[in-house]
């Protein structure tokens, strides 16, 4: 067997101007292999925007659905509630209500709501809105927070809503510093 043979595979034909492929149309082929690739990826993009916009959608839309299913029954028991206090006693009603309402903390709780604690501590703008200023009274450090109007809830370390607080400030005849 000569070398001829060999590379051609079988031995069957010799080395002929037949199996010299043209370099362009080499070329051509791996231009249109390289072209449906391209276009491939290009519509692999598009659909993944589609999907990324249609998560994101969803995920906007149904994202309260954990809560949702949580104060759902909370509600159902406020009307239980309130069909019971019209058959009996104020004191079953109060109880019950008390009981839904510590149901509706427990629920926003377990999804990262919590109450801003304001009554004592200093004025922080951040979380706070100031609705008037007071003398500060006895005991009570001008800046601080002396009452509390509405109370204010984080959703984890985000704002949902300010507390509306009363301040106290600095009386006119104290010396500043």
């Amino acid at each position: 067997m000569d070398v001829g043979e060999e590379a051609s595979g079988d031995g069957s034909e010799p080395d002929g101007p037949s199996e010299i492929e043209d370099p362009l149309e080499k070329m051509e082929a791996e231009i249109m292999k390289l072209e449906k690739e391209l276009q491939y990826s290009a519509a692999e993009i598009v659909n993944i925007r589609q999907r990324s916009a249609r998560d994101k959608s969803d995920a906007v839309r149904f994202g309260a659905s954990s809560l949702s299913r949580k104060i759902l029954p909370l509600i159902g028991s406020l009307e239980k509630a309130v069909s019971n206090f019209e058959e009996s006693s104020s004191d079953a009603f109060l109880d019950g209500t008390r009981m839904t309402l510590d149901g509706i903390w427990t629920a926003l709780q377990s999804e990262g709501v919590t109450r801003v604690d304001s009554v004592g501590n200093t004025f922080d703008p951040t979380c706070m809105e100031a609705i008037a200023m007071v003398p500060a009274p006895d005991g009570i450090e001008p800046g601080q927070v002396v009452e509390v109007v509405e109370d204010g809830y984080m959703l984890h370390e985000r704002v949902l809503r300010a507390a509306r607080v009363i301040v106290a400030e600095a009386s006119v005849d104290e010396p500043s510093d």
